[in-house]
């Protein structure tokens, strides 16, 4: 057991995933370790649809230990290859929903694997042109709380 699973926080009574990832509550798993475990979305997006969640339970992505989140990618690209290869799609989308305004439906911290086979599957609409004038001042506010 990793020490970021020894030492997060203990289970929260109520959280579906915790209880998932205690097996008190049956999924289609596709990867376990200490630290994490990925099952089949249950209300997928598009065929294939997979999360990835710590087992230890952070709500939201900075709570998350460094140690832990450097494992999240390598893990995440593991395992999407596997689903290209098994799903014979050729693209993806891996999405972190951070707070219920961004769409985090489950409050403990979560990545989404979602197989893609054509562009509008998931329609994804590109953003309005940026007011050019303001950039810089957006990108200011960002900098200046850089810790």
């Amino acid at each position: 057991m990793s020490k970021d699973a020894q030492t997060g926080p203990a289970a929260v009574p109520g959280c579906i995933f915790c209880q998932i990832a205690a097996g008190r509550i049956p999924s289609i798993r596709v990867y376990e370790d200490d630290d994490f475990i990925a099952f089949m979305d249950i209300a997928p997006q598009t065929e294939g649809h997979f999360l990835i969640v710590s087992r230890a339970h952070y709500e939201l992505l900075g709570q998350v230990p460094d140690a832990l989140l450097a494992r999240a990618l390598p893990l995440a690209k593991k395992l999407s290859q596997a689903a290209l290869r098994g799903l014979g799609v050729e693209a993806f989308n891996i999405i972190q929903n951070n707070g219920e305004a961004a769409g985090q439906a489950v409050g403990h911290w979560h990545l989404h694997l979602i197989p893609r086979r054509d562009k509008s599957e998931i329609p994804l609409k590109p953003g309005k042109p940026a007011d050019l004038t303001r950039l810089p001042f957006v990108a200011e506010n960002i900098r200046a709380n850089l810790k």
